[in-house]
C-alpha cells in the first residue's frame, strides 16, 4: 500500500481510499481529499512535517500523521 507520505514534491498522484476512523477521517474528508481526488505535493518540510499540497484549487499543509492514512496510486 503506497500512502502519500511516498509522494515527492512535485509529484500528482490520485486519492484511493481513506483507511482512518471517526473524527480524522471526517477532517480529512472535510478538506476535500475524497476518493479520486487529485493531489499535488508542493513542498515537504526539512523534517518531513507538514507536508504542503494542493488539492481541489486550494493548498493545505498536512501533518505526517494525517497523511499515513490517505492511500493513492
Amino acid at each position: 500500500m503506497r500512502t502519500l507520505k511516498d509522494v515527492k514534491p512535485g509529484e500528482t498522484v490520485s486519492v484511493v481510499k481513506l483507511h482512518g476512523q471517526g473524527a480524522l477521517k471526517r477532517r480529512i474528508m472535510d478538506m476535500g481529499i475524497t476518493r479520486d481526488a487529485e493531489i499535488l505535493v508542493r513542498k515537504v518540510a526539512p523534517l518531513g512535517d507538514p507536508v504542503e499540497v494542493y488539492v481541489r484549487g486550494y493548498e493545505l499543509s498536512l501533518r505526517k500523521a494525517d497523511i499515513d492514512i490517505i492511500e493513492i496510486r
